[in-house]
């Protein structure tokens, strides 16, 4: 399907809002404040940032509400039909409790894995979300992905993996970690990614399906999910989990209070978190339209493309080390998401046009003023000069109107003479 200017809008409020989302949560890790317990630490709370960001989704329910009722006030006719709040509006809201489970578990999955693993484990492993959702979609969606697209998704994984193998083969700044802890990790993170493209496919199914407003979808699943959030901050308030799980005053899997007092003693960390809060509202929206537009892989491929933004402004701000193998990296994620969006010619692509144009090839029969000229203006052959000698295969292949033809002109040749012997 070809792109239009709103597809086109919505991949780059998606590639942007996505990349500030990204940039504001890891400022937030990379800022430090004093804590309850009165020691400075960095701001460990993995699931208070998650309920921020369903606060975030929240917003686009309100954002939805306002929006109709400020056209429904004008009495706007086009109401209906605005790309804002196009769709059916009739439907159960509990339809998008799967996702927001999906979207909480996955998130918390990929904190704490991020937290036990290495940051360039997290960045391949989290590339093979691609491909889950290609399976998922092949196998539910009965969708055809074409041998292009696969190869555009294997370039994005290889590109994602030479940055990934760019960090292990220069000196981290994570230090030496225990094995088991990062095979835990490691395996966190590959299920994070497997129920992330769970809540693609269903999306895509069910959004599209119902054709439900993308901002009334994103609002119902920030719903679900900050309440469930919520409702869970409680109870992991008096889990005990210690390091490596957690770096908080208490040792607990989450500690709100000491999250509010570590905001207090540094309002940078309000203005990451308001970042955030912002940034995800934004980003789903636009995420969620891409896979109501065109499709959950899509949606996923473009998610890719925040890896090299982030990672330029990572640079320039000082929180990553460059190597020449990220060069690379990128190189082919660019490459790869270009030869699955089709916007350059393939191997397969390139063969069919040169056998094409060789199909083609100039003949020199098409200059052929005889074959070219209809049978009514031909040259007569009997009595007329001819401009160029005919073979008898082309009179053998011509028409039998051309036939025709030459009988009566032949004819009207020959029988001016036999008056003149006549007479």
């Amino acid at each position: 399907m070809a792109w239009t200017v709103y597809h086109y809008g919505l991949a780059f409020v998606m590639v942007v809002t996505g990349s500030i989302n990204t940039l504001s949560t890891k400022w937030a890790d990379h800022l430090k404040s004093v804590g309850s317990d009165g020691v400075l630490r960095g701001f460990d709370h993995p699931f208070f940032q998650s309920c921020s960001m369903f606060l975030g989704e929240l917003l686009c329910l309100l954002a939805f509400k306002a929006i109709l009722s400020y056209y429904l006030y004008k009495q706007d006719t086009l109401a209906d039909v605005r790309e804002l709040v196009r769709g059916n509006r009739n439907f159960n809201p509990l339809v998008f409790v799967p996702p927001a489970m999906c979207d909480m578990i996955a998130t918390s999955l990929m904190y704490i894995g991020l937290n036990l693993t290495y940051a360039s484990s997290f960045q391949m492993l989290r590339g093979s979300v691609i491909i889950f959702v290609a399976l998922l979609s092949v196998a539910f969606l009965n969708r055809n992905i074409l041998p292009r697209e696969w190869f555009g998704i294997v370039l994005i994984i290889m590109g994602l993996t030479v940055v990934g193998v760019s960090d292990f083969v220069s000196p981290s700044k994570e230090g030496p970690k225990d094995t088991n802890s990062v095979l835990t990790g490691d395996m966190l993170i590959v299920m994070a990614q497997i129920i992330t493209a769970v809540q693609m496919i269903y999306e895509e199914k069910y959004v599209t399906k119902l054709d439900i407003p993308a901002l009334q979808a994103v609002g119902w699943e920030g719903v679900f999910g900050f309440i469930t959030t919520a409702v869970l901050l409680v109870p992991f308030y008096f889990i005990k989990v210690g390091k490596p799980f957690t770096d908080n005053s208490r040792g607990s899997l989450e500690d709100v209070p000491d999250a509010f007092v570590q905001l207090s003693n540094n309002p940078l960390l309000i203005i990451a978190i308001l970042g955030t809060i912002l940034s995800i509202a934004f980003f789903n929206f636009a995420g969620i339209s891409v896979t109501k537009e065109m499709s959950a892989t899509t949606r996923m491929v473009l998610d890719t493309v925040r890896t090299l933004f982030i990672w330029l402004i990572s640079l320039w701000l000082g929180w990553q080390d460059f190597h020449p193998l990220q060069i690379v990296g990128f190189g082919l994620l660019i490459f790869g998401l270009c030869v699955y969006n089709n916007l350059m010619p393939s191997p397969h692509s390139m063969l069919t046009t040169a056998w094409v144009a060789r199909s083609n090839r100039h003949n020199p029969l098409d200059e052929d003023d005889f074959i070219n000229q209809p049978a009514d203006c031909r040259p007569v052959l009997f009595g007329s000069p001819v401009s160029k000698p005919v073979s008898l295969i082309i009179l053998y292949v011509e028409r039998s109107s051309h036939v025709d033809e030459l009988r009566i002109n032949s004819a009207a040749v020959l029988r001016p003479a036999k008056l003149e012997r006549a007479t």
